[in-house]
């Protein structure tokens, strides 16, 4: 059988592989974002990739991520995006049709361009499990994206 090549974060190897990676940040609920974006850059930093390798780039939503990471894919040739949003369940049933329009937005720019763009938005039932799932004590999904990043980074570059 086959083997297939098995990444590890060894700072030195991401180093080595050049990586260009792109973080889109949402700035509404930019307590949340910022701290998803901080972990995620911190990450990338700490893990090799170089800080001049590394662009971001700020819209105003959740939503606005969408386009906004059609046209980066389109555009440039990054080997990873990082889409960093946060979404807070109100009283009204737009927090659902965000949601879902936001996911099935970012998988559509997945399949249409080769790149990957790693989901980061958070979609929580109140402001404090945002907290607690951007550095509090749930972690922080902006380390667990930059590590994908890397990742899917590798594992494209491995299959060029």
């Amino acid at each position: 059988m086959k083997k297939y090549p098995v990444y590890s974060l060894d700072p030195k190897e991401i180093k080595n592989a050049n990586l260009k990676i792109a973080i889109l940040v949402s700035l509404w609920n930019r307590e949340i974002t910022s701290r998803l974006y901080k972990g995620a850059y911190d990450t990338l930093i700490q893990l090799g990739v170089l800080e001049e390798k590394i662009k971001t780039w700020e819209v105003p939503g959740s939503y606005e991520l969408i386009y906004s990471s059609k046209k980066i894919a389109h555009c440039f040739h990054f080997d990873s995006i990082i889409a960093i949003g946060s979404l807070i369940q109100g009283e009204t049933p737009h927090f659902e049709y965000l949601c879902q329009a936001i996911s099935h937005g970012i998988k559509e720019i997945n399949i249409i361009y080769d790149v990957p763009i790693i989901f980061c938005v958070l979609s929580d039932r109140n402001q404090q499990q945002s907290f607690d799932r951007s550095g509090g004590k749930n972690g922080n999904k902006g380390i667990e994206c930059a590590k994908t990043a890397i990742y899917m980074s590798l594992f494209r570059k491995s299959i060029k």
